[in-house]
């Protein structure tokens, strides 16, 4: 009697988890059409009204018309590209961070990550007078990782709740707008439009070489992400759990928030501040496919990507051809999220 009912209960495990299975990777395969979609779309607007064929002909150069094939290549389609790659490294942060810390509201927004770089480009742009990328970068990269380690040391050595660290993002994030406040109170009339122009967030200023080091450090991160995915699983058992399965946790803890730094600090530089994007993707994703990061961490990639390719469509259609700011739009959209995350916590205890 013991067998069979033993029987039973595995053959209805073995049945949910197919059926959870299949409903993973039926919305992973919907979030790809949405990005398509949304990818078309975005090629489709602008002042330039072109037939959706000549558009595609126009991707690979090969419109009749060359005005077409210049619009789709030196515009449209450099600002598709910047989008999606942005978006996916915003997204996958956010999971990773999320994941690493133990905090469902934890991105590179909400614990100050972003406004880390914010600072440290505004140094760069107004004290150290850089116009190049690389010291933006670097000096972006310096002051997110400065973040990181404090909200590091919060969380692991401080034993501060999930909420606490939030709060602490929210102390940091306000004192370091303090400090680019300051700086920009000190800067002549072309600095100041550079970074409050910058700081705006812009998709459409970045090249296909101002690219090139965000599609590595994006690249470098899915990679990663997607080899150590069962090392995510085994930490939502406990770090006793993943340390008896043979993880160091410490060291994947630091590695990993290095790299979520560097990825945003990265794209910060490029695009400037868009907030909420690594807050939004992994929730949305995780309703549906769970915390199995098989699915979560491709999934927060995808909707990453496709949230940041609408937002900006909604930027330039909304009251075209005026093109809205993307960090506003993004805050509009993630803001209340963010307080829904923050009352469902709150009723859940």
């Amino acid at each position: 009697m013991r067998s069979v009912r033993s029987q039973l209960e595995n053959k209805g495990q073995n049945s949910a988890y197919r059926k959870n299975q299949t409903r993973s990777i039926g919305f992973l395969m919907l979030l790809a059409v949405l990005l398509f979609a949304s990818a078309l779309l975005s090629l489709r607007a602008g002042s330039y009204n072109t037939p959706v064929g000549e558009l595609i002909k126009g991707v690979f150069g090969l419109s009749a018309d060359g005005k077409i094939n210049l619009v789709v290549q030196n515009n449209r389609l450099p600002r598709i590209c910047t989008a999606i790659l942005a978006g996916a490294g915003l997204g996958l942060s956010g999971c990773i961070l999320q994941a690493i810390l133990h905090n469902p509201l934890a991105s590179a927004s909400t614990l100050g990550v972003s406004q880390g770089a914010t600072f440290g480009a505004a140094m760069a742009i107004i004290v150290l007078h850089m116009g190049g990328g690389l010291g933006i970068s670097l000096l972006s990269f310096a002051g997110s990782v400065a973040v990181a380690l404090i909200i590091l040391a919060l969380s692991r050595f401080k034993q501060v709740s999930p909420e606490g660290i939030v709060l602490a993002g929210v102390a940091i994030s306000a004192m370091l707008s303090g400090a680019t406040t300051l700086i920009q109170y000190f800067a002549n009339e072309v600095e100041l439009a550079s970074l409050v122009f910058w700081t705006f967030g812009d998709l459409g200023s970045t090249g296909w070489d101002d690219m090139k080091p965000m599609a590595l450090v994006v690249a470098v991160l899915i990679v990663y992400c997607v080899l150590h995915r069962w090392d995510y699983n085994a930490l939502l058992s406990g770090e006793e759990t993943a340390v008896s399965l043979g993880i160091n946790v410490k060291k994947m803890t630091v590695f990993n928030m290095l790299l979520c730094c560097l990825t945003s600090s990265i794209i910060v530089a490029n695009v400037g501040l868009i907030n909420f994007i690594g807050l939004a993707a992994p929730h949305i994703v995780r309703r549906v496919v769970g915390n199995n990061h098989v699915y979560l961490i491709p999934g927060s990639i995808l909707a990453g990507a496709s949230l940041l390719l609408l937002s900006d469509l909604l930027a330039r259609t909304a009251i075209a051809p005026v093109v809205l700011p993307i960090g506003a739009i993004t805050a509009f959209l993630g803001g209340p999220l963010f307080l829904y995350l923050l009352f469902r916590g709150g009723r859940s205890k």
